[in-house]
């Protein structure tokens, strides 16, 4: 295989992204594939908001959504101390302000402003804007019913305020294992224990007190460790080394059984349908199902089960998926409110708000991510310059 080299982007979803080109400059499969399953998991999302709730699982899309951010930014750090010596941590909270801020402050607008003509349903109050500016909308929708105090549509942002939570402190945990020298496979196992932590903590809130379903599924301290297994997946990948790829193009019968495992614990966690089993040890088995998926995903995305990932259509809307995410459900509330016809027809709804939504994303990209991405592009080149691909150190 032609040598590599290893630049970092800025994923979609607000994550980092590694970006691994070959010696000629072109992309292999794996970075497409990865934004191919961006695209699949804001569909999940949009399908589900859209009145396919019944049978598409909403919920799984932000679950993937989280796994892959923790999978691609714990990548990046390994990979930026692997070559400095030390994590640049004020370079890496601009990096996620410039990309998360901007089309969150044109989504913002585009929602205020139609909840004040009347078109959209919601409330306009100084709180709210607050907590949606400032990443605390899941706990204000917890703690405070914050559903009634903002635009109808804009509580998907809730999903926001749990990743940079994690954001906030994961940087400096990396840096303190760094310093005190943990390798990859302890960092690992530190991990792995925080996910049974939360477990635990999660399992103590439903059967021992009793919490309602939000608690869970919008907490921050319960929903962590979806963002912590794709870390896990990370660590390992640095842990294993070099992965094999004389077979891009075929999985293995061992990676066939692996794949086939994956899938079935997922199905699982949609099969048992106790509510208490479904916020407590639902996020576990997804978690721990998405590891051997989006390990072959990554590590075999020519074969035929990923080889559709990188469909350029696919690729494209993952590239958009983080503005499509932010807006999909305004669309779909204004235009359920104020079409007769998209509200009796949910198909023709859900295709108004895609197309919508991704010439939403498409004028994002073009007008406002531009000028943005020059200032990261910038920012990575003086302290993130490609190196020759290489095993992370543990």
């Amino acid at each position: 295989m032609a040598d590599t080299a290893c630049a970092l982007d800025v994923g979609s979803d607000g994550s980092e992204a590694v970006i691994v080109k070959d010696e000629t400059g072109s992309m292999p499969g794996d970075i497409p594939s990865l934004n191919g399953i961006r695209a699949i998991s804001v569909i999940i999302v949009l399908l589900s908001h859209a009145g396919f709730e019944r049978i598409v699982p909403g919920g799984l899309g932000v679950t993937i959504f989280f796994f892959l951010s923790g999978f691609l930014i714990t990548t990046l750090l390994l990979r930026e101390q692997a070559q400095f010596g030390s994590i640049n941590i004020p370079a890496f909270y601009l990096r996620r302000f410039y990309r998360l801020i901007p089309p969150l402050l044109v989504t913002l607008a585009i929602a205020y402003s139609l909840t004040y003509v009347g078109i959209l349903a919601g409330n306009i109050t100084p709180e709210g804007i607050l907590v949606q500016l400032f990443y605390f909308a899941n706990y204000f929708e917890i703690f405070f019913d914050g559903s009634a105090k903002i635009p109808a549509g804009t509580g998907v942002l809730w999903s926001l305020a749990v990743e940079e939570h994690f954001y906030i402190v994961f940087p400096l945990v990396m840096s303190l294992g760094f310093l005190i020298g943990l390798s990859s496979r302890s960092k690992l196992f530190v991990a792995l224990a925080l996910c049974g932590i939360i477990l635990l903590w999660r399992i103590f809130l439903v059967y021992g007190l009793n919490v309602p379903a939000s608690r869970t599924y919008y907490g921050s301290d319960t929903r962590f460790d979806s963002i912590l297994y794709g870390c896990i997946l990370a660590f390992a990948a640095a842990t294993w080394g070099k992965q094999d790829d004389r077979n891009l193009s075929r999985l293995s019968w061992p990676e066939w059984v692996l794949l086939a495992a994956g899938l079935l614990l997922l199905s699982a966690t949609f099969i048992i349908r106790d509510p208490q089993f479904r916020e407590t040890f639902r996020y576990s088995l997804q978690g721990i199902a998405l590891i051997p998926i989006f390990h072959l995903a990554v590590n075999r995305p020519q074969s035929w089960p990923f080889r559709f990932l990188d469909n350029r259509f696919l690729v494209r809307l993952g590239i958009y998926s983080y503005s499509i995410y932010l807006i999909h459900r305004v669309f779909i509330v204004a235009l359920f409110d104020n079409v007769e016809l998209l509200a009796a027809h949910p198909v023709l709804l859900a295709l108004a708000s895609f197309g919508l939504s991704v010439l939403f994303a498409a004028f994002v990209d073009r007008y406002v991510d531009r000028y943005f991405r020059r200032r990261r592009a910038r920012m990575r080149r003086a302290t993130i310059a490609p190196t020759t691909a290489q095993t992370v150190p543990g």
